[in-house]
């Protein structure tokens, strides 16, 4: 694998920093660094593959020289700059909801559809975190037995709103074991010690936004246009991890045993199923970890043909910074981007 100069567009942010370690981690090749964040946080210092780097401001010139442009700062940030990254040759990875639907933009989890980055025109869009822990149990599935229709409920972490989600909800936690009001900024309503069905804005039609992305970016990424998918999603008391109850209508019967081995086989998935012996996935067992986790997998008693199971992730690595260092790790595999080749 080729080494690519490479820059972090909100390197100081809560996926920022993760994207930064995951690429320690794997030994991503990376010949040149540049840490990149708003003005306010230019001059902090980064640990980074031994050294400290300092943090520029993210403006279109410090993209000159770069082969691959990780984007975590935003959908407002990504419109912008991220046009100006590919203006200067490199290749954005954007985790932000900007560039998501857009015809042009393939929206990628390696694992399930890399060969939508071979059609990249300069942007490459990482899906919504609660996407990602879907698919990851709905891909292998499909491709054993065609999925008819998905529907899904989410319990999404505080983090899924960035680190100030996860003080907040510290604070209230602190806040009401000492008998004191908890304040809400962040969420509509205070977290701590609830459950809130409200994630992001609502819509005229009653469903949120983070619903909405959930339904067509599935239908994108499976490239299944018609395939209905109906999403609730909903914030937990729970600093990372995203949990999701999954209900799936198959064109053919489906086991609970073949599906465990299917899932058993897909890299990135782990299947703990053993209820007998409490064996199921947890949102504290799955932070920091890179795999997602499927459990309760069990013949659905409402939907033809389904299956309804329960699957988790970690929402700040396989959901956000993971999946985007892994599309870069195939740009780089398919000499796509590296040495000057981002096109």
């Amino acid at each position: 694998m080729s080494g690519a100069n490479i820059a972090v567009v909100g390197a100081t942010g809560a996926v920022g920093r993760v994207v930064l370690s995951i690429l320690e981690e794997r030994g991503f090749p990376v010949e040149r660094a540049r840490l990149l964040a708003s003005s306010r946080s230019a001059g902090t210092k980064l640990p980074f593959m031994g050294d400290e780097v300092v943090v520029e401001e993210a403006t279109p010139d410090a993209f000159e020289g770069a082969d691959i442009v990780f984007f975590s700062a935003g959908g407002g940030t990504s419109k912008s700059l991220a046009p100006e990254a590919a203006k200067r040759g490199a290749v954005v990875v954007d985790k932000s909801s900007a560039w998501r639907m857009d015809p042009a933009v393939p929206l990628v989890i390696p694992e399930v559809n890399a060969g939508d980055i071979d059609e990249h025109s300069g942007i490459i869009s990482s899906p919504n975190c609660s996407t990602i822990v879907m698919l990851m149990a709905l891909a292998p599935l499909h491709r054993a037995n065609p999925i008819r229709r998905v529907i899904v409920d989410t319990y999404q972490s505080a983090s899924g709103a960035g680190a100030k989600g996860v003080d907040e909800l510290y604070r209230q936690t602190h806040a009401m074991l000492d008998d004191r009001a908890a304040e809400a900024s962040t969420f509509p309503y205070p977290l701590a010690f609830n459950v809130l069905p409200h994630v992001e804005e609502f819509t005229d039609d009653g469903y949120t936004t983070e619903e909405t992305k959930m339904e067509n970016e599935t239908r994108k990424i499976m490239h299944l246009p018609d395939l209905p998918v109906s999403a609730t999603c909903v914030r937990v008391p729970v600093p990372v991890s995203h949990s999701e109850a999954v209900h799936i209508e198959f064109e053919h019967v489906m086991s609970p045993e073949e599906a465990r081995d299917v899932l058993s086989e897909f890299p990135g998935v782990r299947v703990i199923d053993d209820v007998a012996a409490k064996g199921y996935p947890l949102a504290g067992f799955a932070a920091g970890k890179d795999d997602v986790f499927v459990g309760r997998i069990r013949t659905d008693r409402a939907l033809t043909n389904g299956l309804s199971l329960w699957t988790v992730g970690d929402n700040l690595r396989k959901g956000a910074a993971l999946n985007a260092v892994q599309i870069a790790e195939e740009l780089l595999e398919r000499r796509l981007a590296g040495n000057g080749n981002g096109r």
